[in-house]
């Protein structure tokens, strides 16, 4: 799995774990008509930018190792596609209900890692083709994702790690 997977399987988590219905958009398999609201959760686009100069971020300490740590990174900025459908049966009042409970578990700052810094949507319509109702919303998180040098250079495993986390902490 790659990390921009990864980031949009943590939003699904962090929303279900939230209270709110949420599948990974495309997930490569047949899904089930929903009985109710759901959110489609999807990558919209995703910029890198540097974090630091040279994309040096800092250091911190490693309290196992004893040692200090380089880290050295980008700044992401990612639009994620949190798209609402529901059955018709669900009406206005369902799409509305769903809104607000997305609303409320984005307005805590997001999934770990990530920090929610803008949340918008669009007018709700009935796809005829579908036969669900949609209300296309997004969420722009901002994250980093970054490494860390071992002494001689050599770099760890990449992490991506949210603005409000700070850089300084595992």
């Amino acid at each position: 799995m790659t990390e921009l997977e990864r980031i949009r399987e943590a939003m699904t988590a962090f929303l279900k774990g939230e209270g709110v219905a949420a599948l990974t958009a495309w997930p490569g398999e047949d899904l089930e008509r929903p009985e109710g609201p759901v959110t489609a959760v999807s990558l919209r686009s995703c910029q890198g930018g540097p974090g630091g100069f040279q994309d040096y971020l800092g250091e911190r300490y490693d309290a196992e190792t004893g040692r200090w740590q380089e880290l050295y990174g980008k700044r992401l900025q990612v639009t994620f596609g949190l798209d609402l459908y529901a059955p018709e049966s669900a009406g206005a009042a369902g799409m509305q209900a769903a809104f607000d409970a997305l609303a409320g578990a984005l307005s805590g700052g997001g999934p770990p890692g990530l920090r929610v810094k803008e949340f918008s949507r669009g007018e709700t319509s009935f796809d005829q083709a579908l036969g669900l109702f949609h209300c296309p919303a997004e969420a722009v998180c901002t994250a980093y994702l970054y490494a860390v040098a071992e002494e001689g250079g050599a770099f760890l495993d990449f992490v991506v790690k949210g603005e409000a986390d700070g850089i300084d902490d595992t």
